[in-house]
């Protein structure tokens, strides 16, 4: 099998874009990864669009990544549509991956865009709603809300405006691991603070204001132990990959000095298992796999990005990537260990909390964040040294944790 690299990137920043079509997004964020590779858009032997949310806010169910690519004259190549919840960026490199190294062509686009700001807050917030099991929507989250019972919930927590559905699952989420591993909402804090400043110094995030964490402490509440910066936003934003085989860098006379090789990409579709078996987690399954593809462990990677829709998601990633132990993701914050300048830095981008969460683009960004950092072109942000890069992002739910994950390991 050929080594596959990744030969371009490309990203609008990621915001509430009014005024900006999934079109226009698309466009900006192909045209800049084609450009970063040096190469013409007639290279493309395939493209694969992730979006989850525009059928839903617009009513293009169908057809949505041959719209949005004819648009800007990307056609005559095979084109797949690829949906899984906030995982669809990342499943979309996957496949454009899979289609290199499997031999079926050269060079492949794997692109995300997402449009999901609006002004009708119903719609806006209900596009969540279909991200697990509708048919048992109610016995669904009330399972999951009781795996915080037993952390009492102050009173004056719970945000009076409307939010995610998502938000009360991982405040379930956070209270079972306070209950379990003696996790604290400062230490959620910790993380919190520790993205949002490390988002100032990334001129695509969608906000770019520090805080302490005394500060988000004092934030407005959404839900108990979680405050508004502890969480990721509504955003809308394109990114996209070009990864390429050896053969075609070299019919394409692409510079092989700022191509990144892909070591691994792994997706993971969750399975049952009770809540208490951390362990068997489906994004530890994923991490596993991956780094047995890589030939690498945790201790040899450089720098993360990983699926903070909650700062609780980032404590639970952590451990599942294997970066510390069961129930030291807290402390591991808290200690500045996931900090630029720490022993391993997580979101230097500032992550889904800060950078924006627009769920199509979700994993793709975070791939352009790495890929940034492992050519040491990422300014006041660059971990020092980066060589081996990990990328997270999980989608949907099912059972007691996500229905996909997708794991991806990057090298200079």
């Amino acid at each position: 099998m050929d080594n596959v690299y990744v030969v371009g990137v490309g990203m609008t920043p990621f915001g509430r874009l009014i005024d900006t079509s999934i079109k226009e997004m698309t466009r900006q964020a192909v045209d800049e990864a084609l450009s970063d590779a040096g190469i013409g858009a007639d290279a493309l032997q395939a493209a694969f669009f992730g979006n989850a949310s525009q059928g839903h806010m617009e009513g293009q169910q169908m057809i949505r990544g041959q719209v949005a690519l004819r648009a800007m004259g990307i056609q005559g190549i095979p084109v797949t549509n690829v949906e899984n919840a906030c995982a669809s960026g990342s499943t979309a490199m996957y496949l454009a991956v899979n289609f290199v190294r499997s031999g079926e062509g050269d060079v492949a686009l794997a692109v995300g865009a997402e449009k999901m700001f609006s002004t009708d807050r119903d719609r806006m917030f209900s596009v969540f709603d279909s991200a697990w099991d509708v048919s048992e929507a109610d016995a669904i989250r009330e399972r999951l809300l009781s795996m915080g019972a037993g952390v009492e919930v102050p009173p004056g927590t719970t945000s009076p405006k409307p939010y995610s559905v998502f938000m009360d699952v991982y405040a379930a989420f956070a209270r079972f691991h306070m209950k379990r591993f003696g996790t604290t909402q400062r230490q959620l804090a910790a993380v919190a603070a520790k993205n949002h400043r490390h988002s100032q110094h990334n001129p695509l995030s969608q906000y770019r204001n520090p805080y302490s964490i005394d500060e988000v402490l004092a934030a407005p509440p959404i839900t108990y132990p979680l405050t508004l910066p502890m969480c990721s936003p509504i955003s809308d934003g394109a990114a996209a990959t070009i990864v390429c085989s050896e053969a075609g860098m070299r019919r394409l006379g692409i510079d092989r000095r700022r191509v990144v090789r892909v070591l691994a990409s792994v997706l993971q579709t969750g399975s049952d298992r009770d809540p208490s078996d951390v362990e068997n987690h489906c994004t530890a399954l994923a991490a596993r796999r991956a780094y047995e593809k890589a030939g690498l462990g945790p201790s040899d990677v450089s720098v993360a990005e990983v699926h903070d829709a909650t700062a609780m998601g980032e404590i639970i990633q952590v451990e599942n990537l294997g970066f510390c132990a069961f129930g030291d993701g807290g402390p591991l914050a808290e200690r500045g260990d996931t900090s630029i300048g720490g022993r391993i830095p997580v979101n230097p981008s500032g992550g889904l909390e800060s950078k924006g969460h627009p769920v199509g683009a979700t994993g793709l960004g975070q791939v352009h964040e790495l890929v940034t950092q492992l050519r040491g072109e990422a300014g006041s942000r660059q971990v020092d040294g980066a060589r081996i890069a990990l990328a997270e992002n999980g989608g949907g739910l099912q059972g007691v944790e996500e229905a996909v994950a997708c794991v991806t390991i990057l090298s200079r």
